[in-house]
């Protein structure tokens, strides 16, 4: 697993990143894929290997990260193409009949913004296992049985969101099931610029430290496919880029040579004067993460109703999002 000094990531591209840096070479049993659409980098790792899983500190699976730094500004071309990729990526993670029947869990708590991209992307979802049997010909099997529910978190409901969730899955029997959550990342360049899918399910509350029953196909009976967005970074990870810099950049180096031999552990010891145990964990998110998470909900709930409902085209759905 990750070294307790590692920063914390939910997503399996930097958990790479950080292991590639300190060894040097690719890690295997970790199969990646990469490619580019103008601003748009798309990255595909597969974990296949128990070893793999071990040093990656990542359960076996597919894991899709869909970057673009344009998605931090009201850019609604891009948008429209982020989720045109994300809605092509979940159909092919998914695969999934056209009669098939498919749970959205929107994770998070509605009263936390960085924590609301769960129920926000909810709100916004094409719901219609209630209108099956009224749908028109011509739209029979272009639009899947959708229902969608927001259970809150822990400290709302007195209840774990696996209990309610799998109470749920177990009633109505979905074909999948999609879990919408808010993730830590290690690095701020990708707090909400980078959205995540993955089909091994999710941990909610892992990415700050707060462990909970997991969402999996092991605990529901069903495939549980995750998307994430990460919306926090730890304060102590933007410390350790600071150093990082002032170490790697030429111009900086006549003022702080003494900081050219510092060791990791000289810069964890650092961080830890600078944010001292009384802080915790620390958690920063942009001071713009009202607009930001309304514009990033946007975005998952369309790639999703795109996806699930392969007959309404991107203009009528759109059209539902509003």
């Amino acid at each position: 697993m990750q070294a307790a000094n590692t920063p914390r990531t939910d997503l399996a591209l930097e958990a790479r990143e950080m292991i590639t840096k300190q060894v040097s070479q690719e890690v295997p049993g970790v199969l990646v894929e990469t490619s580019e659409d103008d601003e748009i980098l798309i990255t595909r790792v597969n974990i296949t290997t128990p070893e793999a899983e071990r040093l990656m500190g990542k359960t076996q699976g597919r894991y899709v990260t869909i970057e673009a730094q344009g998605l931090r500004y009201k850019n609604t071309p891009l948008q429209e193409k982020i989720m045109n990729y994300l809605a092509q990526e979940l159909a092919g993670l998914a695969q999934l009949p056209r009669d098939a029947t498919i749970l959205v869990v929107g994770l998070g708590n509605w009263n936390v913004t960085p924590d609301a991209l769960g129920p926000r992307a909810v709100d916004k979802i094409v719901v219609t296992r209630h209108l099956q049997d009224m749908l028109s010909p011509e739209l029979k099997g272009g639009v899947r049985s959708i229902c969608a529910i927001a259970p809150g978190v822990l400290g709302i409901t007195g209840m774990e969101t696996a209990e309610i969730v799998h109470g749920i899955a177990s009633k109505i029997k979905p074909d999948l099931v999609i879990a919408i959550d808010a993730l830590a990342a290690a690095s701020s360049h990708r707090v909400i610029t980078t959205v995540q899918l993955a089909d091994t399910g999710i941990h909610p509350g892992s990415g700050v430290g707060n462990k909970r029953f997991g969402l999996t196909q092991e605990s529901l009976g069903v495939p549980v496919i995750a998307i994430g967005v990460p919306t926090v970074v730890h304060a102590s990870t933007i410390a350790m880029d600071t150093i990082h810099t002032l170490q790697e950049h030429s111009s900086f180096a006549r003022y702080f040579k003494s900081m050219e031999n510092l060791t990791e552990q000289d810069r964890q010891v650092i961080v830890r004067q600078v944010l001292p145990d009384t802080l915790g964990d620390l958690m920063v998110t942009p001071k713009e993460v009202d607009r930001l998470i309304a514009d990033i909900a946007d975005v998952v709930a369309g790639g999703i109703n795109q996806a699930m409902h392969p007959g309404i085209d991107y203009e009528n759905i759109h059209i539902y999002l509003h």
